[in-house]
């Protein structure tokens, strides 16, 4: 049997080492996500093999766990994992399934798993040069609505500190105001997680940037790497009242994150359509599609 602890902030360093280096760009291996969301998913892991195993829990009570990441023996630890599962009363299902370990699956264990893919919860993942250029005629109506706002506006931009969180916390309350949080449990839920984000920041290793207007803060964003040159965008609010916003604040800050970060992972849309529209619009690299791997 595996051990599994629950996430902790001191497991930050011991979790990095195995997420930094690898080439998985999921959104799902932030481990400012991975803490953050805790409270919803009860996140946990263990280190077995010099590999890395992160398990979830779902809404509905289903054991996931996530494609061990490391130097060991891979397929033994699905095959001990599987084992566990069975002990537990559950079938093993596999979180993270890409092209290459989908091949690898089948190869080792032909026909053994269903695959299912969840469109809602594909990460979207931008060029950085896209996002902070805007350049061609793709990005106009993005330039027109930038260009809109600085004629509007006397703005500057701002490296997210401790000092102005207060101020993001009331433009955030703002926010969930007029979008009714109250009402709607993903909303809800995203709250919990910004706020231990935010109260957590300096620990948590996360990057942000704010929009000011007036002393006022208008817009701000944070987020964390998800590896070497992935550069993860969990969470991002802007005054809805105010045109191009959310447009400047997106602009401006992947133009501020250390160039090492080639790509933005700007994360799912959940299958709502405003939210597909918007990420659409900004024309991704490409989408990171995820499967669950269901043992049979």
């Amino acid at each position: 049997m595996i051990t599994f602890t629950p996430i902790t902030l001191q497991d930050r360093g011991i979790i990095t080492s195995f997420t930094y280096p690898h080439s998985s760009q999921d959104s799902d291996l932030s481990f400012s996500n991975l803490y953050c969301w805790h409270f919803k998913n009860n996140s946990s892991y263990a280190i077995t093999d010099n590999c890395l195993i992160i398990r979830f829990q779902t809404e509905t009570g289903k054991t996931l766990y996530r494609m061990p990441i490391g130097t060991g023996n891979i397929i033994s630890i699905i095959r001990t994992l599987e084992k566990q599962a069975a002990q537990e009363g559950h079938p093993l299902l596999i979180q993270g399934i890409y092209g290459e370990i989908h091949k690898t699956l089948e190869t080792v264990f032909p026909s053994a798993f269903h695959y299912t893919a969840y469109r809602d919860y594909f990460d979207y993942i931008y060029l950085r040069s896209d996002l902070s250029g805007l350049k061609g005629k793709n990005y106009q109506p993005k330039r027109n609505h930038i260009n809109k706002f600085k004629k509007a506006y006397d703005y500057r931009y701002l490296n997210l500190t401790p000092e102005i969180i207060p101020k993001c916390l009331e433009l955030e309350r703002r926010w969930c105001k007029e979008h009714d949080c109250t009402s709607q449990t993903s909303l809800q839920n995203e709250r919990q997680a910004l706020t231990h984000a935010l109260q957590h920041y300096e620990e948590l290793g996360l990057l942000g940037g704010a929009i000011a207007i007036n002393e006022e803060i208008v817009a701000f964003t944070l987020g964390s790497p998800v590896n070497h040159n992935t550069f993860d965008v969990q969470f991002e609010k802007a005054d809805t009242h105010i045109d191009g916003a959310y447009n400047i604040i997106n602009q401006e800050f992947v133009s501020h994150l250390p160039e090492q970060y080639l790509y933005i992972n700007r994360e799912e849309d959940l299958g709502i359509p405003g939210l597909r529209k918007a990420k659409l619009s900004y024309h991704p690299a490409f989408l990171l599609e995820k499967y669950i791997a269901t043992k049979q």
